[in-house]
């Protein structure tokens, strides 16, 4: 795990006090390949020997999505909130429908759209998202 002050700029650029917990939260999501659940996340806390409650992990995760440090998805048919690291680069989902994965997309198709919808309309896009559902290969073959 990183030095607790690693995010200590980050979390001030954007308004926010540099505590322990919103470190290592942002240290926990920023190591994994997968978003995961408030619940996940507690646990991961745990493991690391933090004193925390369930729903402190929230309030710290809703303000951390707020400022826009971590992103949550939400899953077409289930009822969980997943949340990752917003990082610098811009990715896309495909999303397991079966065993609930989820793989980064590298490329954006719709950066060409969103340029064509700001000059037929004059709206400014500021940000999009796109979800794929399907079966990942593993779920695939059963």
């Amino acid at each position: 795990m990183m030095e607790n002050n690693n995010y200590k700029g980050l979390l001030q650029s954007h308004g926010l006090k540099n505590t322990k917990r919103r470190n290592l939260i942002l240290e926990i999501l920023a190591a994994l390949e997968q978003p995961i659940t408030v619940d996940q996340l507690f646990w991961e806390l745990k493991k690391n020997d933090v004193s925390i409650n369930l729903s402190t992990v929230y309030r710290s995760v809703e303000t951390l999505v707020s400022k826009h440090l971590i992103t949550k998805t939400n899953i077409s048919g289930d009822s969980k909130t997943y949340f990752e690291l917003n990082r610098p680069e811009h990715r896309h989902h495909f999303i397991c429908t079966s065993c609930k994965q989820m793989f980064w997309i590298d490329d954006c198709p719709l950066e060409d759209y969103c340029t064509l919808i700001q000059t037929r309309t004059g709206f400014d896009v500021t940000g999009h998202k796109l979800e794929i559902y399907g079966y990942c290969p593993n779920c695939k073959q059963t």
